[in-house]
Order: C-alpha cells, then structure tokens, then sequence
C-alpha cells in the first residue's frame, strides 16, 4: 500500500483520519498515527490556546507524524496557523476556504499542506498555489459538504492536477479503498468510521447512533442559506428543515444549531445535538473496534481486493 502519499507523509497506510471538531481530540489522532495512519486533531472553532495543548498532548503520545486540520473561518485561524508552524506539526490540512496566505510561512517550517476541495477549479488553484497534495471530498460525507459526489469528483481532480488526491467521502471499509484508489486516488480519508472508534472522545450515545443508522438516515440542512451541512436525522434537523422550508431567516435558525455539535459529541444529546455523520453511517455495525483494527481490516481487505 506504499503511495506518494505515504512517501509524502511517512505513513506505513495511506488513511488519513477526518478532522472533525469536537471528536479530532489528540486521543484519537495519537491512536491513528500509532496505528500506521494519519491522526489529525481537529481544530474546529477552538481557540489557538486549545489547539497549541492539543499538539503538545499529541507529542507525548505518539513519535509518529501527525496532522491538524484548520478550518479557515475559524475567528483565531491567524493565530492557529502560527501555532501550526511554531510547534513543527508535519501536516496541515484545511477546509471552509483558501490557505493562501499561509502556505509561505508552513512551507518554511516544513509542514506538508493539504487543502480539502470540493470542486476541481479549487483543486487546481491549491495546486498553482504550491501545496503538496489535495483531499477530494465528496457530497456524501458528514458535516459540511459540497455538492459533486466522490465517485465523479475524484477522477475529475485527479485527471486535473499532478499532485496526489486523497478521496473523501463515503469510505469506510475495504470495498470503499479499493474503489476510491481504481479511481485514481492515493490515500483515502475517513471521519465517520473513526468517531465509532474505541479511542474517540464521542459520548456513547453518539456512537451508539451511529452503528444504528439506516442508509436514509442522513440529512443536509442548510441547504437553501449555501452552508450545506450533513448530520443525522433527529429532532433538531427536523425543526431545522421546518423552518427552513417555511423561509425562517438564518440568524433565527443558528440559534438552533448554537453549541449543537458539542451537545452531540459530549453531552451525547441525540435529540438536539448535531450528530454529524456521513451517509456510509449505515456501514457501520460496531463501536467497539481500536483505530488500529480499523485500520488494520480496511488495509487488509483493500489490498485483497485490488489484487483480485
């Protein structure tokens, strides 16, 4: 399984841990990276204070390269940025945006950056940007998405650009690897799969929802404000479509959606909470698994599969 990814990054497996907030502690990013993959901590809306201990937490844990993902619209993304560098963290990926303006100073401290796009125009910009690879993430992943899927964006962006693709996006076993690397790809992404892992921070309930969602049981709210976030249906998505259908203006609607991610992963609210989850949650049938067995199993039936 030995791709310019894993050269790239110095992985053993070419998977790469999502960086979702509020469940991207450094305990799981410690125990991917430990396991052979690419543990990333999530920076989310946190402060740079937050993001600077989780690092450092990080560095105790495992002698393994590790990644944070900074999402740019995050009110102290500057200050984090700098942390980035500071702390000599070898990789950077980022969403909600364009990394421009940090790319000079990352590449002076020798940080591997990685941009998730949703579209190959971006992808092409990011790399006449000089950054070192891109994440192609589809529709069909948790939290906020674009519209392509990644079966049709993945080929399109890895046709467009010389740099390595990493798919994202309904991936969480074998058969998903297997496929998303026929398309091109040279390492894969995944969120959902590792929040139902034994070493995420999630509250069981959160987990526990997952392992029981169908193949219906996400939604895409925010659709119709252009802030496209996919979750799992419970009370507070059905009382966002409700009033989203009937045209309620979007500051009205956020006061719903205020602290819901965390009311999720750590209060374990399934009724209110944003359970943010991918439509591959239907594939997932344990939470009882280390990243390690994860990653293990997923490695292990990708390469059966693609030697077949």
């Amino acid at each position: 399984m030995k791709t310019r990814i894993t050269d790239l990054l110095g992985i053993e497996y070419p998977i790469i841990q999502g960086g979702m907030a509020w469940v991207a502690t450094h305990e799981l990013a410690s125990a991917v990276s430990n396991a052979g993959g690419l543990g990333i901590i999530g920076a989310g809306g946190a402060p740079a204070s937050w993001v600077r201990d989780q690092i450092r937490a990080c560095k105790s844990e495992t002698d393994k390269p590790f990644g944070v993902n900074l999402m740019l619209m995050n009110p102290e993304a500057d200050e984090i940025a700098k942390v980035i560098a500071e702390e000599g963290v070898k990789v950077v990926t980022t969403g909600a945006g364009n990394p421009g303006k940090y790319i000079s100073m990352w590449k002076e401290a020798g940080t591997v950056i990685i941009p998730v796009v949703a579209s190959v125009a971006l992808a092409k910009l990011m790399e006449r940007s000089g950054v070192d690879a891109v994440v192609a993430e589809g529709t069909e992943s948790g939290g906020h998405i674009g519209e392509a899927t990644t079966m049709t964006l993945v080929p399109q962006v890895v046709d467009a650009v010389s740099i390595p693709v990493i798919a994202a996006g309904g991936i969480a076993d074998g058969r998903g690897m297997a496929a998303a690397f026929m398309l091109g790809a040279e390492a894969v992404q995944m969120g959902t799969r590792f929040v139902a892992a034994t070493e995420s921070i999630a509250h069981r309930n959160y987990k526990d929802r997952i392992v029981k969602a169908k193949d219906i049981d996400s939604e895409v709210t925010g659709r119709s404000f252009g802030h496209p976030v996919r979750v799992l249906r419970n009370q507070m998505t059905k009382e966002y479509l409700e009033m989203e259908k009937k045209g309620v203006p979007f500051e009205e609607i956020e006061q719903l959606t205020l602290g819901s991610l965390k009311k999720a992963v750590v209060d374990g609210d399934t009724k209110m909470g944003s359970m943010m989850a991918g439509q591959i949650a239907g594939l997932i049938s344990r939470n009882d698994m280390s990243c390690k067995e994860i990653i293990e199993e997923i490695v292990n039936d990708a390469s059966r599969l693609l030697k077949a």
